[in-house]
């Protein structure tokens, strides 16, 4: 799809299905244009708003990427839902993203003199408009999912990770495990967290301390280094609580041989013995195996956004950001995909595809060629999508797939 990119901004990415070992893909796409209008509403006369809406304040573009689980169905519905959210959400607000400083009052009305002081001293900027639309967004999306999933009898669940630019900015909103970084010829710049049970293991224990009839009496929330077993009863181990970054020792009990609320390390890490990721889209029907116990309370939907200041930054031709899902970085870290673009972008720049090249090259990189790039062999075997999104002016339309 060739898409015209206002501005310094472009658009290439590629998706290749299950790294190639069938048709069935649970990654879903979407990228485009954004066109947020101010509205304006007219009399109640027919017993419905009347929507006026004609002068366009804003244009910026978009791309996300949804990760699936137990489905694709949750994934189709976000690539085909979140980028609506979002406009009706910035379009709520526009009025107050496009002033110097957001009005307190957005008709213009002023209660306090000294309103516009409050809003001066909270500190809030146009930018904290975007990133609160994202955020509503993300929520409304999720809320929509569970409904149509509810009616349709489907169940499953979706990472989403997603870019907007915005007057100038890059706003990158992560909820799951895929990942943004910008590359640079002399800097490499995470733009996402990734959020798992290992990383937000206090924000999950402290749920099961205050609600703790969520584990419905089968799951402990303590943490231990390993399953305890019968033979440590009595015996001081190591454990730590939701209140604890640190360590301490505990005498066990038997209510701590259950089986615990966050298990495994690393990428094997799981939410109740279930799920790798503790934020996402979707997941409503979600249940603990031969349980009634629900997954959903313990899942967030709301992103952690960054903003990249993109107009102050002394941007050269090669100068990209790579979003990509994570089968990717299951294989490639930060500094082999950087070493990727910075070999590949400088001997191409002559071609017009080259984007859609270099993605294409670090997808390849993951399938276990001992000739390839990194030179080490290895293999993804998850469903990987990755954007690469070109910063400087390129004066061009370029490709996406």
């Amino acid at each position: 799809m060739g898409v015209s990119l206002k501005g310094h901004w472009s658009l290439t990415g590629l998706r290749i299905i299950n790294a190639e070992k069938s048709e069935f893909n649970e990654d879903q796409a979407a990228c485009g244009q954004l066109c947020i209008r101010r509205c304006e509403f007219g009399a109640e006369e027919d017993q419905e708003w009347l929507a006026l809406c004609s002068e366009e304040l804003l244009t910026g573009h978009y791309w996300a990427l949804f990760d699936g689980h137990g489905g694709p169905a949750a994934a189709i519905l976000a690539a085909n839902t979140l980028h609506s959210c979002l406009r009706r959400q910035l379009e709520a607000v526009v009025e107050g993203v496009v002033a110097t400083r957001p009005p307190m009052h957005l008709s213009g009305h002023c209660v306090c003199t000294s309103d516009p002081q409050f809003v001066e001293e909270k500190g809030i900027r146009a930018e904290d408009l975007v990133i609160g639309a994202l955020e509503s967004a993300f929520q409304e999306c999720d809320e929509v999912i569970g409904r149509e999933l509810e009616a349709s009898g489907q169940v499953g669940g979706c990472t989403a990770l997603v870019a907007v630019s915005l007057q100038g900015k890059l706003y990158v909103a992560n909820a799951g495990d895929s990942r943004a970084i910008l590359v640079r010829k002399d800097e490499i710049r995470p733009l996402s967290s990734e959020f798992t049970p290992e990383t937000e293991r206090q924000r999950i224990q402290q749920l099961a301390f205050v609600y703790p009839e969520l584990l419905a009496g089968e799951f402990t929330r303590l943490e231990f280094p390993r399953r305890l077993k019968g033979d440590d009863l009595g015996q001081k181990v190591l454990f730590r609580d939701h209140h604890m970054r640190g360590w301490s020792y505990k005498c066990v009990e038997k209510s701590d041989l259950k089986y615990p609320l966050i298990h495994g390390q690393g990428r094997q890490a799981r939410l109740l013995g279930t799920l790798a990721v503790s934020r996402g889209l979707g997941d409503h029907q979600l249940r603990v195996l031969d349980t009634n116990i629900q997954l959903k309370p313990f899942l967030l939907s709301v992103p952690q956004v960054t903003v990249l200041d993109v107009d102050q930054l002394e941007l050269q031709e090669e100068d990209v950001v790579v979003m990509a899902t994570d089968g990717l970085w299951d294989v490639l870290s930060n500094e082999q995909v950087a070493q990727l673009v910075r070999s590949f972008l400088p001997g191409n720049r002559e071609d017009p595809h080259r984007f859609s090249e270099l993605a294409q090259m670090l997808i390849h990189s993951t399938q276990g060629k001992d000739d390839g790039p990194t030179g080490e062999g290895q293999v993804s075997y998850d469903d990987i999508s990755v954007f690469v999104i070109p910063l400087h002016s390129q004066g061009q339309r370029s490709d996406g797939h």
